[in-house]
């Protein structure tokens, strides 16, 4: 999930799909933000949205299959 959108940021959106109605597996879907942001405060502000994962950019692609291998299921 990118957090800088132009429309609805990738907290928004997160918080959109974990709560839609007519889409159960949006609430257990994995969902990695993906940032430039990577302060402590934007990784719990990540998780706090529903997020699963954080992870910042520059990309480290080691890092990237790490976490999204932790949260296939």
């Amino acid at each position: 999930m990118d957090i800088m959108m132009p429309q609805m940021n990738g907290y928004e959106a997160t918080k959109a799909i974990r709560t839609m109605a007519d889409r159960p597996d949006g609430r257990t879907m994995p969902i990695i933000a993906m940032t430039a942001n990577a302060f402590t405060e934007d990784i719990q502000a990540s998780l706090d949205a529903g997020m699963n994962a954080h992870i910042a950019k520059p990309i480290v692609i080691d890092e990237v299959i790490k976490t999204i291998a932790a949260n296939l299921r």
